[in-house]
């Protein structure tokens, strides 16, 4: 059993990453939804995958470049997506691997 101070130093909040912390991501893993609350306490619906039990953000500019991948290659597999910018300024680009 731990004090309150242990448990406060090692406590991490739960945190939902981004599908671009991933090095590879299969096309066949579940997309699931969820609910937030934004900075201006405003509900908002976000797309997810599970991968070891975390949470990786999925980005709508993704699914609709990785559609776009797919119509020219519908047998692929794996991607991975590279994060440029930050905030408003966020760019993905999704990366067909083979």
């Amino acid at each position: 059993m731990s004090n309150l101070k242990d448990t406060a130093q090692a406590y991490e909040p739960p945190q939902t990453l981004n599908v671009a912390d991933l090095e590879v991501v299969s096309v066949d893993v579940d997309v699931k939804s969820e609910t937030g609350i934004n900075k201006d306490n405003e509900e908002f619906t976000y797309n997810y995958i599970e991968v070891s039990g975390k949470k990786y953000r999925v980005p709508n500019s993704v699914l609709v470049e990785l559609k776009t991948i797919m119509e020219e290659q519908p047998k692929l597999q794996k991607f991975r997506v590279k994060k440029t910018g930050s905030g408003l300024q966020t760019r993905y680009t999704v990366i067909p691997l083979v």
